[in-house]
């Protein structure tokens, strides 16, 4: 697991003040990021998570498998930021299935809480989504490749 890296040490801090037993997790700290590919949606993304209406996530194996990143697993602590870095929130993984992208289920994109929360809208929104991560990595987008579905919950939020 990656450490914790310096310029979030206020802020878990604060967390583990309101939350002791995150106090005893930080060797759980898997990383921290931004949702999505720009501004505007990291924002938007970001938003839902605080509302509690995104709860869970997809990424592509691919990705990880390109970046060489470990995938989340149960357990895995994770930072949400701002696009420019600044946290909002600590997410815990609560499950992580891999399943090929036709696969997806309606009741995934209804808890991944974006958009009208429909499996069509989920299909279209990820297919431009991981066309570009595909187009990043060198690889084909297509029905079968690996998604990771992960569920999550906020464990802390500064804010609210």
């Amino acid at each position: 697991m990656p450490a914790l890296p310096p310029r979030y040490e206020a802020f878990w801090a604060a967390a583990e003040r309101r939350h002791p037993r995150l106090a005893r997790a930080r060797d759980r700290f898997l990383e921290a990021f931004a949702f999505g590919s720009d501004e505007h949606v990291a924002t938007s993304l970001a938003a839902l998570v605080l509302q509690g209406d995104k709860r869970a996530t997809a990424s592509l194996v691919w990705t990880y498998e390109h970046d060489r990143k470990p995938q989340p697993r149960p357990g895995d602590l994770s930072i949400v930021n701002t696009w420019t870095g600044e946290p909002l929130c600590i997410i815990e993984t609560i499950a992580v299935n891999v399943v090929p992208f036709e696969e997806v289920t309606e009741a995934f994109a209804r808890i991944e809480g974006e958009d009208d929360k429909t499996l069509e809208s989920w299909r279209r929104n990820h297919t431009a989504f991981f066309a570009g991560e595909c187009a990043r990595i060198g690889r084909t987008p297509h029905p079968r490749m690996p998604v990771v579905c992960e569920r999550f919950e906020v464990v802390f939020q500064e804010r609210g």
